[in-house]
């Protein structure tokens, strides 16, 4: 069972998260709190598995009580912010300050949207509980019927010869991969082949993790636009809520941003950049899977590794949650596995 622990001053919203959650097998809410001080005698009572925290409360702000649970007593947090342009800066703080996810919520609408972003909740609240921030580390399930990267882009079964050695890196992460990224991108340094990255987060806050990790790295950091150059020097986040392609045009690859239906129930999705890497790269590429739970990415992955790409996974010691990793090892899309150290040092010399 996992325990849920909502902090949000909220009422509606702490009510409408316990409906959803309570009717999930191997799920129940342990206490619900309107802000951090309340939470805290909740907790002291029984500590939870996971946490949904708000951030702007009274007494004590999120970010605030996010940093004193780290530092005293390490536990899988979740935070629920606000679809703002302020609320996306908040939260890539709070994510680069441990948070494992984010559940967006609008500011109107409450029902509806959390009633309608059910298995998402529920998939973020499996995979925290997996996250090893704490001793605890649970195997979970997963939804049943997901589609593959079919539905964006057919598999090449002849791809054209190469005429570039310009070398792409894709990589691709979920759960944990925030902190991840920040520490790979802050090694790197200009000369870096370009870099295109499928983060899964919800809408509106890749721009402002792009923005922040921008502001950290001597590498250029930004969320992809449609047309956008992959050029040595560069990362590219693929859009939250949109499907970012790779395509070569001569010796140039540029990115393509497109709508279309979740596949391996996420948008975007590692599967598909990872296939359009393999149509367009080839032996160019590498690809890289990174701390995330389920296994998107490792279909596309085999295919990078088909075309000739070197591929690697993530080991388990330094993962957050090592789902997608583990996958692409076991079934031998992964090629190598590196720790988290050890990444930069591969892209930097790729």
């Amino acid at each position: 069972m996992i325990k849920v622990q909502l902090v949000d001053d909220s009422a509606l919203v702490r009510k409408l998260l316990q409906e959803q959650l309570e009717q999930v097998s191997g799920i129940c809410v342990s206490g619900s709190a309107r802000d951090p001080i309340f939470a805290m005698r909740n907790m002291e009572k029984q500590w939870p598995d996971v946490i949904i925290l708000d951030i702007e409360m009274p007494r004590m702000d999120g970010i605030t009580f996010l940093k004193k649970i780290m530092a005293e007593r390490p536990t899988p947090i979740i935070i629920c912010s606000t679809l703002t342009e302020k609320g996306a800066d908040t939260t890539m703080q709070a994510m680069s300050a441990g948070a494992v996810d984010i559940i967006t919520k609008p500011e109107t609408e409450l029902r509806a949207f959390v009633e309608g972003s059910r298995e998402r909740l529920i998939q973020s609240v499996r995979a925290a509980a997996q996250a090893k921030v704490s001793a605890s580390f649970r195997k979970t399930q997963e939804p049943t019927e997901k589609l593959s990267a079919d539905a964006i882009l057919p598999v090449h079964t002849k791809r054209k010869v190469l005429t570039t050695t310009d070398k792409v890196i894709a990589i691709g992460t979920s759960t944990g991969g925030t902190q991840a990224l920040e520490k790979v991108l802050k090694q790197l340094p200009r000369t870096v082949p370009g870099i295109v990255v499928v983060q899964h987060m919800p809408e509106q806050f890749t721009s402002a993790f792009a923005t922040r990790l921008n502001q950290l790295c001597d590498v250029t950091v930004k969320e992809a636009q449609d047309g956008d150059r992959v050029i040595s020097g560069t990362v590219l986040i693929a859009n939250g809520g949109k499907h970012m392609l790779l395509n070569r045009n001569g010796a140039q690859y540029t990115v393509s941003i497109k709508d279309g239906p979740l596949v391996s129930r996420h948008r975007p999705s590692v599967d598909v950049l990872f296939r359009s890497v393999a149509n367009a790269a080839g032996k160019n590429a590498i690809g890289i899977i990174m701390t995330g739970m389920g296994d998107d990415g490792v279909k596309g992955m085999m295919e990078m590794k088909k075309s000739g790409a070197e591929t690697y996974a993530q080991d388990e010691a330094s993962c957050v949650v090592y789902g997608m990793p583990k996958e692409a090892v076991r079934q031998g899309a992964a090629m190598y596995e590196l720790s988290l150290e050890q990444i930069p040092c591969l892209i930097a010399d790729f």
